[in-house]
């Protein structure tokens, strides 16, 4: 599919920085970015920071760190770069985001236009006056939107002082086409006259927005469907201003698996909680994308590059998108298997480290060998592999193999420390000689009842890796260590 236009396709991603950056506005951003890259156009970030109260530069911070994280770079803005966790000004082209609150003087010059020209007015309402209003219009069951008080004033009223700017808003329908949700329309006669500034330095949201938009020049807006009602707002001040129209696409929420609205322990979580828990950024990535979006093939696993191929926006769904957290397990375990070892070492090492988990480096690759299975994050690599340093207490009866009997099993840990001891060091080391050792006792008693008790013993749990693997990664000393510790166990059961 061709997206039809005459223009360099530019789109934006403009987060504000109020609280943790989620899964969602991640999904958002990486949307704006495929559909950029696949068109060869260009992406912007912009934090919309003019809420003055509840901006953070933390998390502005974290919205830049996750983003790289993620590999979802962007091609333009002021020349900063970060330094420590600052912003600092640089020579060099290093792009920081643009942010709304640098950029007052542009939003004044376009208010003081649609005021001069008496599309937006100063509003004296207090906002004891508007709730009053707001009241009493609910009591007659009618929509709660300003009636227009200060609409036609041609003198300030006395004693009062200038509350917020309002924009003139034009009692028409506003019709648009959506590029995921086809035509949409709107009563603006319902919306009342919209809010745009509390003063001529203090823009708010739909306002500040537009004017953003038409002046970086974008083209498409692809956004969470939460946007849709500021749309024809956005329309109606665009087009006061003799601004083109962008094109439009509101994506659909992220629910959760019964379909509710997703919780705020889902929706509100950052997005590094996700990298501190272990998971890959490739795999959280290729989890985002299949959010609301279906290739047209039954292709699951895509690199960047080959979502950037795969992605068409008329793909993206109407309906909610399931958040599916087994999904990205196994999206997960899928990347991890795909690393080659060097790699999975080396990112394996770095997630420790972060952790402040020391773990000899020549171990850590003997338990990949032996973990990488089960695995489903990095994080589970320390929970697998504890036991590798720290048998764990176990109760005695988890040692019996079924129907066997607590004294045969005694028997069998007995016949296994005979069997084990008059071994070297060199042969602990290579699995090919602790299984021919262990040939003739296997034979004798059956597979279960000898590898289920060695493996309880040697690991203190019912699932682990193939018990021999764990003998030779313990090695002679703390295997014939923990044998005699499962003999004191299930000396206890009989």
């Amino acid at each position: 599919m061709m997206i039809a236009t005459d223009k360099k396709i530019r789109v934006r991603f403009p987060p504000s920085p109020t609280g943790h950056w989620h899964l969602g506005g991640a999904r958002t951003a990486l949307f704006n970015w495929l559909f950029a890259r696949k068109y060869s156009g260009e992406f912007i970030l912009r934090i919309e920071d003019t809420d003055k109260e509840r901006s953070d530069q933390k998390y502005e911070i974290e919205i830049v760190e996750a983003m790289k994280w993620l590999g979802l770079t962007w091609d333009e803005g002021p020349d900063w770069q970060m330094v420590n966790h600052k912003w600092q000004s640089t020579s060099r082209g290093s792009h920081g985001p643009y942010r709304q609150s640098e950029r007052t003087d542009i939003y004044r010059k376009y208010l003081e236009k649609l005021i001069k020209e008496k599309r937006a007015y100063y509003c004296y309402c207090s906002k004891e006056d508007l709730e009053a209003e707001k009241q009493s219009l609910v009591a007659e069951g009618l929509p709660p939107k300003y009636s227009g008080h200060c609409r036609n004033l041609t003198s300030p009223p006395a004693g009062r002082e200038p509350q917020l700017i309002r924009f003139r808003t034009p009692e028409v329908e506003v019709e648009f086409k959506d590029l995921i949700r086809g035509n949409v329309k709107f009563d603006a006669s319902l919306f009342g006259d919209v809010v745009i500034a509390k003063d001529l330095n203090s823009p708010l949201y739909n306002f500040a927005v537009m004017i953003d938009d038409y002046e970086m020049r974008i083209t498409h807006i692809i956004r969470g469907e939460d946007h849709i009602s500021n749309t024809p707002k956005q329309i109606l001040m665009a087009r006061a201003l003799d601004f083109p129209e962008p094109i439009f696409g509101h994506l659909p929420l992220i629910l959760a698996p019964n379909r509710s609205k997703l919780s705020k322990r889902f929706a509100e979580v950052s997005i590094f909680q996700y990298r501190d828990e272990g998971y890959l950024p490739e795999a959280v990535i290729n989890f985002l994308a299949l959010l609301g979006w279906h290739p047209s093939g039954n292709q699951e696993i895509f690199s960047l590059q080959e979502l950037v191929e795969a992605f068409n926006i008329k793909r993206v769904q109407k309906a909610g998108a399931v958040f599916d957290r087994e999904k990205l397990d196994w999206l997960n375990a899928q990347y991890l298997r795909k690393l080659s070892k060097p790699e999975l070492n080396q990112r394996t090492l770095a997630y420790l480290k972060e952790h402040n988990i020391d773990v000899d480096k020549t171990m850590v690759k003997k338990l990949l060998e032996v973990e990488l299975e089960r695995m489903k994050t990095l994080g589970d690599f320390p929970r697998l592999t504890n036991f590798f340093f720290k048998l764990p207490d176990y109760k005695p009866a988890l040692l019996v193999w079924k129907t066997d009997s607590p004294a045969k099993t005694r028997q069998v840990l007995e016949e296994l420390l005979a069997i084990l001891e008059p071994l070297d060091a060199k042969q602990f080391n290579q699995k090919e000689s602790i299984n021919s050792a262990l040939e003739e006792i296997i034979n004798a008693h059956s597979k279960g009842s000898v590898l289920w008790p060695l493996r309880v013993a040697v690991s203190g749990q019912a699932a682990s890796p193939d018990p021999l693997s764990i003998v030779q990664i313990l090695g002679k000393d703390e295997t014939l260590n923990r044998l005699r510790i499962a003999l004191n166990k299930i000396g206890l059961a009989i």
